[in-house]
């Protein structure tokens, strides 16, 4: 199954990228993502089976229970690919808390030999695929209040013609003591 471990938005912060991707909408085309699947991913683990699943709810559990929030502070939107055919995001500061997590958590995933891609961490939430963006400046757009993010959760992601679906396998409350 194709899986990746991601950090959780809270609804409020969900509904503000809602709107924020209404207002980018009026300007750009593209394939946007549906509220229920924003999300900030730590760590794209691809395809693993039964074993390795059990392995990473244990890196999870490892990493999760020191009674941590995540702030969730947007930086500005950003691009991969080329301007007619690009995914564009929505940048979150790499606060403390939230780069010692994704290194914490890609430590305890290499110490029981998952895989997973390598490229660096950094912390964003997917808006649009496949955006065509308008020559010029983007208009001026009004980004979320910063949050706090509270759950990691594990996810299985099926792809299809109507885009990805995510269903959660297994979470965890980061803000918990253990």
């Amino acid at each position: 199954m194709r899986t990746f471990i991601a950090i959780e938005v809270p609804c409020d912060f969900r509904d503000e990228l809602a709107r924020l991707s209404r207002q980018l909408a009026c300007t750009v085309p593209g394939r946007f993502m549906r509220r229920e699947t924003y999300h900030l991913t730590l760590a794209f683990l691809g395809e693993i089976g039964e074993m390795e699943s059990h392995l990473v709810i244990e890196a999870m559990d490892e990493v999760a229970g020191d009674g941590r929030l995540l702030g969730l502070a947007p930086t500005g939107l950003g691009t991969f690919g080329k301007p007619a055919d690009c995914t564009v995001w929505l940048g979150i500061s790499p606060a403390p808390e939230l780069m010692g997590t994704a290194a914490d958590l890609r430590r305890a995933l290499t110490e029981r030999g998952i895989a997973f891609d390598t490229k660096p961490f950094r912390p964003h939430i997917t808006l649009v695929r496949r955006a065509k963006l308008p020559r010029g400046a983007l208009p001026a757009l009004d980004f979320p209040a910063p949050a706090q993010a509270q759950y990691m959760t594990f996810y299985k992601s099926t792809l299809s013609a109507e885009g990805a679906t995510y269903k959660p396998l297994y979470s965890v409350d980061l803000a918990s003591e253990s």
